[in-house]
């Protein structure tokens, strides 16, 4: 049954990344958006300070990962969802959509940064521990989204619905990360960091565990 579940699981992550390969329209159009956003704030402020860079690339983050997720669950038909309901459980379909966008946000999360650093320069100091905070965001804001799409998705594909739902548990989560990631501009240690740490590790746990029981009852709707 575990091999089964496991082969589902891989199975549908597989599709997804074929699926966005033969789709590329909608993966350059995210690439376009970071590039021209980030160009935009360029023109706008320059090279901006330290604070003010590791805001901006978080608001970067944010309307990338509601772009670049919100298709995972939006552009899938009610006919086929109905269809995959037919062949896998549902916690293996929410696993491999969990998993998929966990590997689409750890691309984003790098073309950001790297799109960041030529626009906006490179105040980073401790650039390894900043790379790593990036990919701890990117999984939690691809936990978070993935959720709240499949919640959208079960109301008449509203996208909308995601932004309005994501909006109160969003802005602490940015606060977290930003406040996680301002030890990479300087040497000085943060106090309190390691219990940040913690609380953004138990979020993510949270999200994953309520995806699971929630998910199969969304589906039978």
């Amino acid at each position: 049954m575990k091999s089964t579940a496991f082969q589902q699981t891989i199975t549908l992550v597989k599709k997804d990344i074929l699926l966005e390969l033969r789709q590329k329209y909608a993966l350059y159009g995210v690439l376009l958006y970071i590039i021209s956003t980030v160009f935009v704030i360029n023109l706008m402020i320059g090279k901006p300070e330290e604070k003010t860079w590791n805001a901006l690339f978080w608001v970067v983050q944010l309307f990338v990962s509601v772009n670049a997720i919100a298709k995972s669950f939006l552009q899938e038909s009610r006919g086929r969802l109905l269809y995959f309901y037919s062949l896998v459980h549902p916690r293996n379909f929410i696993i491999a959509k969990l998993i998929y966008n966990i590997l689409l946000m750890a691309i984003m999360s790098v073309i950001t940064l790297v799109c960041c650093i030529l626009f906006m320069g490179n105040p980073i100091v401790n650039f390894p521990y900043f790379v790593g905070v990036i990919m701890l965001g990117g999984l939690s804001l691809s936990l978070l989204f993935t959720m709240l799409a499949a919640i959208a998705a079960q109301a008449n594909q509203n996208a909308a619905l995601m932004a309005i739902m994501g909006f109160p548990i969003i802005l602490p989560l940015l606060t977290m990360l930003s406040n996680i990631a301002r030890s990479s501009f300087n040497i000085v240690f943060q106090p309190g960091l390691p219990k940040m740490f913690l609380m953004l590790g138990a979020m993510d746990i949270l999200i994953v565990g309520l995806s699971l029981i929630l998910f199969p009852f969304l589906w039978k709707d």
